[in-house]
């Protein structure tokens, strides 16, 4: 047992033995629950005699080193802390007596039997440096901290509850888009008022609802309670919605209503601001209209007060004595009497109810009236209330939570019994009746219950715990109970000593237990039989190759070396300071912080969270003492280390102490799940508990070379430096009790033979723990150790992998290949493994990352030269060089591997020196010479680049011959290519009309892969482009080279027929048009493109796609067009086909008929055709004729009507000046 100076603790889930306990208390040993009590202040001197009698705690808040107490004999407590000897660890806080105040306060009439409750509530605004105090329904106000009086005598009476601080704000620290005070709510008997307390005291509200008793408000949504039921207030717009009754068997509260919101606002005669004379004038310029629509100060409603003399005021209503009648606005009944005080037993049990401390065990089941329950609202989040419901004081309670439209957000909650008073920690801030915690971040969410409860010995009083943030389930929830004892064994308090709790306005520092030894950081050893840390690892015959490991030893030697000369000697004792400054930091964070005060009778506590070393250590211990040979306890203890992983799991330590301790419980549970994951002789662990596992050596911050350590296959690879490794006091034992127990018999242990579930975990783990990397805390020698194991077993599980198969997502050859490409820091050990395990493409990847330009393409030559490269992942390597070869900019190795890529690939060879993304540029010429040189095959492909690619024109002579050496040859040889070619003029007459232009007909029916084909296209191409070239020499060389076989093709019908579409376009660019269209009507039929040539003045655009803009602003003259289309129709007209002549003859003058001269087109066209051929040009004709003629009649009137015009002003302009006399 502790000792009677020690720190009070929980007894939880059993009942205490009865018997009456000293004043001063103590604790159970090893505490499992969540909260703790520890001393804050024990023989409070409730009388200023010390005869404390039946004096009690009413209210406590505790702000800034200042401790407020409240009691019932009226007055108000204030004791200044004094800290404790920092130089002398076994010291505590100390508290003095700084003053004792009785509030003034005034008689209520319509307080319940005229009671006068004391102290009841302690409101303090540390913003403004203000406190406000309820003293048996008496507001007053005080300066912090020695509680002043200010405002003069101001004081409010007839108040039933202070509060309604914006629970959003910080009560140290004022808003800047926020006015300056603190805006307070003030539930009168008849409304509720909205006061800002500051310099001053101001109204700025009143709202409408009467008899309010609770209020708790977060921004302008207020949760507010009478005496029957719950409602949330709009404080800003004035609008209800009322809620569930506070009894569920009060049925005098209309049920229709509820959930629907409520306008309560009103005008002068609504109630919310009242003068007893309308007559009289209202102080500090009070609108007549509604008093709730400015600020207004209290100082001229309040009654006692000074007022001045010249002013002759009514005093507000809501400051009067409560005879005056009550207001009817409210859905509340007006005539029920005010709740029981605060400070009772917060459970009143009939319509008069008294104010009795007792929980009322012993209440005859026949009740006079509805029973009165105390309505409890607090606000664990942001965003949402816990309102408590229920039957009765001895019946169950249930907790409701709802957000701020009035709908549940939460599971309910269910407590043992009605409570007397309940508090929330954890969460978000419970900031309920105060401002928020300072300090105080987001963790698990508890609920604090005060209530008594029936034991077999009789009534227990205490409180019950419960999370409220998270889901039970169908289960039930899980609940403690902590209860306070006394300090001889079994002692407890007495039991009509009911329990108070509070949330604080500002929480306390205070010292923990002593988790020196396990928290601590202490040097670990991987390796056995050696106390002392090696500088490098071990060498054995686990090597997969005595070279591999040699040069590793030596990379580890010049690493130690290099570190020797760049730091000094570590000094003698270094690792035994370190140590001692570890001691001394853990205990300097072995603190802890509460904000919830916990009282009964004379004493008050500090409810503090147990500590998790403490909750957790029993339970991994438990998990260790299940360990047994059979298979059914080896799983209780897995499931057990698994529950305490869950426990801990997603919560956020509040504190750096915690944050180790969670560490330490993370990375203890989790290294016992390694040791067992690795027994053999363990149960297999499912897929969902290995991944667990993972997942919690991951987030544990759990040394990685720890983990290694207890793979012998992998322990070879941890890399030390002369420091060591440092892990937790527990850590370190455990780790070492594992390596010792395996090193008993001789480890015969490759990566080879490890199993698939092994090795997989190991990749997960390794892969995960590479994400910390950039952490400055981590030393490089950890990723060291991290790359080259990773690596080893990526490349072991890869060899399963098809050779070739790409890297997929979530495979391990993607894996692999992440893995290099974001660098290694073993990069020589990297290298050889690699090398080892003949995975040349990987390494590439590796040098890739490098930045090893020159590395890469000796890789990948190897690979595309033959050599052997187990992955294959490379695929089409030639491809692959080219495009790495833009992205570097050394020119010697760009010219050296692209010339190499275009001896083999020409076609790809040559992208390397015309890509303009490149970043080597070479100049064309020297392109153009060094290709002929050395990759002849390849300079078509460079010229089509440069020409067709990026438009230099210099090179279109150079690749017109080219193509016409192809094109030209492939005639000369082959009678096949020259039929095909005549027999595709032959198909294109053949076609009927309308039908493509033989251009289009030409692409169409070209074989994709020809490259004869393909380079007369583009040959074609180039003569109808826009570009400078020598067409006659072209032209020459066409005839001397093809006469004979176009003699012979074509029947004798000229030498250059048998390439019609290139004649044509020579005779277009030697202005030989008559030659041209001859050749586009009578050889390929193409009617369309002979009508096109006329209007542009030539055959480029026919047969070059894509190429009109370049020509729309160098059209032809009218003359030229018409010209063109004479000799067009002309040609029509001596076509074979009667039918075709007619047709194109007539489609001609009918569309183009206004380049024509009538008399010429009559005189063309013979008298035998039908007059309906040409009756479309004729009408058009003669319109235009009338037109004309219309015109000239138009234009000789305008001008005869200016000629009168002008002469007309002539005369009158002669008559103005009148005659001139000449003498």
């Amino acid at each position: 047992m502790a000792s009677d100076s020690g720190p009070l603790a929980a007894q939880i889930g059993a009942s205490p033995p009865a018997s009456t306990p000293p004043l001063t208390l103590t604790s159970q040993s090893s505490p499992t629950g969540p909260f703790v009590l520890r001393p804050l202040l024990h023989d409070v001197p409730l009388s200023e005699d010390g005869s404390n009698g039946d004096i009690k705690i009413n209210c406590v808040e505790y702000s800034d080193g200042n401790l407020y107490v409240g009691t019932t004999a009226s007055e108000l407590l204030h004791f200044f802390r004094i800290p404790p000897d920092p130089n002398d660890p076994s010291s505590t806080d100390t508290f003095i007596l700084a003053s004792r105040l009785c509030p003034a306060f005034s008689q209520a009439s319509s307080s319940p039997n005229g009671s006068r409750p004391g102290v009841q509530q302690i409101l303090l605004l540390p913003r403004v440096g203000k406190a406000c105090v309820l003293c048996n329904w008496t507001v007053t106000f005080y300066s912090l901290p020695e509680l002043s009086p200010v405002f003069g005598t101001t004081q409010v009476r007839n108040c039933n509850w202070i509060g309604g601080v914006d629970l959003n704000e910080n009560p140290y620290e004022a808003a800047d888009d926020r006015p300056n005070g603190v805006t307070i709510l003030l539930s009168l008997n008849r409304r509720i008022q909205v006061v800002r307390i500051g310099d001053d005291a101001r109204v700025v509200k009143k709202i409408d609802f009467a008899g309010s008793t609770l209020s708790v408000r977060r921004d302008t949504i207020a949760c507010v309670a009478d005496s029957r039921s719950y409602a949330l207030l709009d404080v800003e717009r004035q609008q209800k919605i009322p809620l569930m009754s506070i009894s569920s068997l009060d049925e005098s509260q209309p049920g229709g209503a509820f959930g629907q919101a409520q306008n309560i606002s009103g005008g002068t005669d609504g109630g919310l601001l009242r003068s007893a004379s309308s007559a009289t004038t209202r102080p500090l310029g009070l609108s007549d209209a509604q008093g709730h629509a400015r600020s207004t100060s209290l100082g001229g409603f309040i009654s006692g007060g000074i007022r001045r003399h010249d002013r002759q005021e009514a005093e507000d209503p809501v400051f009067q004595d409560s005879d005056a009648p009550q207001p009817s606005r409210s859905p509340a009944p007006t005539d029920k009497p005010l709740p029981a005080p605060p400070q009772e037993a917060g459970l009143s049990t009939g319509a008069h109810a008294s104010g009795s401390n007792t929980p009322g065990r012993n209440v005859s089941p026949s009740k006079p009236g509805p029973v009165f329950l105390k309505p409890h609202i607090v606000s664990p989040t942001a965003e949402e209330f816990l309102l408590v419901t229920g039957t009765d004081p001895l019946e169950p309670g249930i907790g409701m939570f709802v957000n701020f439209d009035g709908d549940p957000t939460r599971p309910t909650l269910e407590f043992e019994r009605y409570p007397r008073e309940i508090a929330v920690d954890g969460g978000a801030p419970d900031l309920s009746t105060s401002g928020p915690t300072m300090g105080m971040g987001m963790e698990e969410g508890y609920v604090l219950a005060s209530m008594a409860r029936e034991f077999e010995d009789g009534l227990h009083y205490g409180l019950e715990i419960q999370r409220f943030d998270v889901n039970v389930g169908e289960g039930e929830a899980e609940k403690f109970w902590l209860e306070l004892t006394g300090a001889k064994e079994g002692a407890k308090l007495m039991p009509n000593t009911p329990v108070g709790i509070r949330s604080m306005l500002q929480g306390e520092e205070m010292q923990v237990g002593d988790v020196v030894d396990r928290l601590c950081q202490r040097r670990f050893s991987p390796f056995p039989g050696s106390p002392e840390t090696p500088t490098r690892s071990l060498r054995s015959a686990d090597s997969r190759t005595a070279l591999s490991m040699e040069r590793l030893s030596q990379e580890k030697e010049l690493f130690e070396r290099d570190l020797e000369s760049d730091e000094d000697p570590l000094p003698a004792g270094w690792e035994s300071k370190r140590n001692q400054e570890g001691e001394d930091f853990v205990r300097s964070l072995a603190k802890t912080t509460s904000r919830l005060a916990v009282w009964a009778g004379a004493d008050i506590w500090w409810a503090v969270r147990n500590s998790l070393l403490s909750q957790l250590e029993s339970s991994l211990s438990l998990a260790t003492a299940q360990d047994q040979p059979s298979s059914e306890h080896k799983l209780a203890a897995r499931k057990s280390l698994f529950a305490v992983l869950d426990n801990i799991r997603g919560r956020d330590p509040r504190t750096e102490l915690e944050f180790m301790t969670l560490g330490y419980i993370r990375q203890r549970a989790s290294l016992m799940l390694l040791g067992k994951f690795l027994d053999p002789s363990e149960p297999p662990f499912t897929e969902t508990e290995t991944q667990i596992m993972e997942e919690n050596l991951v987030e544990a911050d759990l040394d990685a070379r720890v983990v290694l350590s207890l793979i012998p296959a992998l322990r070879n690879e941890i890399v030390v430096d002369r420091k060591g490794i440092w892990v937790y006091g527990g850590v370190k034992t455990l780790a070492e009790s594992y390596i010792s127990a395996e090193d008993k018999g001789p480890s015969t242990q490759t990566v080879g033979s490890l199993p698939p579930a092994v090795l997989h975990f190991l990749r997960r783990f390794l892969i995960s723990w590479r994400k910390k990397k950039g952490f400055g805390s981590i030393s490089g020698e950890i990723f060291r150790t991290v790359d080259a194991s990773l690596l080893l077993v990526l490349l072991e599980l890869d060899q399963s992998t098809p050779r070739g198969q790409p890297g997929k997502t979530g495979t391990v050859r993607k894996e692999l290949e992440d893995l290099v490409d974001h660098g290694v820091d073993c990069f020589d050990r990297a290298v050889d493994l690699l090398e080892d395990y003949r995975r040349l493409y990987v390494l590439s990847r590796l040098y890739q990352h490098r930045k090893m330009a020159a590395d890469v393409l000796a890789t990948w030559r190897r690979i595309v030269e033959g050599e052997e490269d187990r992955g294959g992942e490379l695929g089409d390597g030639e491809q692959r060089l080219k495009a790495y070869l833009a992205k570097i900019g050394n020119h010697s190795l760009v010219q050296e591997y692209g010339v190499w890529l275009a001896t083999r690939n020409p076609k790809l060879g040559v992208q390397v020196f015309s890509d303009d993304k490149g970043k080597a540029k070479f100049e064309p010429t020297r392109v153009v010479e060094l290709l002929r040189e050395e990759a002849p095959e390849a300079v078509k492909y460079y010229l089509e680049h440069l020409v067709f690619g990026k438009g230099n024109t210099a090179y279109v002579n150079d690749l017109i011959t080219y193509y016409l050496d192809i094109v030209i040859e492939n005639l000369q040889s082959s009678p096949a290519s020259r039929e095909t070619v005549t027999a595709s003029y032959e198909a294109y007459r053949a076609l009927h009309s309308p039908k493509p232009t033989y251009h289009y007909f030409l692409r169409a029916n070209a074989p994709p892969d020809d490259e004869v084909w393909q380079s007369r296209l583009r040959l074609l191409q180039l003569l109808g482009g826009d570009h400078d070239y020598d067409a006659s020499a072209i032209g020459e060389r066409i005839n001397s080279t093809l006469s004979s076989v176009s003699n012979t093709a074509t029947n004798g019908h000229g030498e250059k027929q048998l390439l019609v579409p290139e004649a044509i376009i020579i005779n277009g660019r030697e202005r030989r048009h008559e030659e041209a269209l001859r050749l586009l009507v009578h050889r390929l039929g193409d009617y369309d493109t002979a009508v096109t040539y006329c209007l542009r003045g030539g055959p480029s655009l026919s047969f070059t796609p894509g190429s009109g803009p370049r020509r729309q602003n160098s059209l032809p003259t009218r003359e030229l067009q018409t010209r063109l289309f004479r000799v067009l129709l002309s040609e029509f007209m001596t076509l074979e086909d009667i039918s075709d002549r007619v047709e194109q003859s007539g489609a001609l003058l009918e569309r183009f008929g206004g380049w024509f001269d009538v008399l010429e087109v009559l005189e063309i066209i013979p008298d035998s055709w039908s007059v309906d051929v040409a009756a479309g040009f004729l009408m058009a004709a003669l319109r235009r004729l009338a037109v004309e003629r219309h015109e000239s009649m138009m234009a000789k009137s305008l001008s005869i009507g200016e000629n009168l015009r002008v002469r007309y002003d002539l005369i009158v302009k002669a008559e103005e000046k009148g005659p001139v006399v000449e003498e």
